[in-house]
């Protein structure tokens, strides 16, 4: 990475992928979208949503809040969702790490989540040396999480479930921040 800041420096590079960003959601909104006050009040929740959560262990998270939020509701909107984003990630990471299962293994068990078999196949990981996805692999089966063809077992399947419950338990406090709209009878 520090070979890349000789040829843009890091605030140059936010700043364009920001632009980008924005430009592209733009696009793909449509004017009359963009600048409508559904679009402002999207902004303004999920900046609200995005700017509330605590940092502490959320290293990408953190990093984005440290950004400044841009004034324009469609820069905003993107910004905000890519916080809640990388919230959620940090997240999934830590669900990771508290179940001691590590990327590549993380990869094959969303690979086999998704139905693909074999796992080594994933898009995400085929590309690395056989020697070290069948190590993955042979570290799966004897911890019960895989059986002999690479398919999940019981408990491989159950470990997946607990650390996506968790993910979604870790992705709430964001949204604790927006309260239902009170009812008035």
């Amino acid at each position: 990475m520090p070979s890349a800041w000789e040829t843009i420096p890091p605030e140059a590079s936010a700043a364009a992928r920001e632009r980008g960003s924005a430009a592209s959601l733009r696009r793909i909104l449509g004017d009359e979208l963009a600048g409508s006050p559904g679009l402002a009040r999207a902004a303004y929740l999920t900046t609200k949503a995005a700017t509330s959560a605590p940092t502490a262990g959320r290293v990408m998270y953190a990093g984005l809040r440290a950004r400044p939020v841009p004034g324009d509701p469609v820069a905003r909107l993107w910004q905000s969702a890519n916080m809640l984003r990388e919230h959620r990630g940090d997240g999934h990471v830590a669900a990771l790490v508290g179940a001691c299962i590590g990327g590549t293994e993380a990869h094959v068990l969303s690979a086999l989540d998704m139905g693909i078999h074999p796992p080594e196949s994933f898009g995400r990981i085929h590309h690395l040396p056989k020697a070290k996805l069948a190590a993955v692999m042979d570290g799966l089966r004897r911890r019960g999480l895989v059986d002999a063809d690479g398919r999940f077992t019981d408990v491989g399947r159950e470990t997946k479930r607990r650390v996506e419950a968790l993910t979604d338990e870790l992705a709430t406090p964001p949204y604790e921040a927006l309260s239902p709209p009170s009812s008035t009878s």
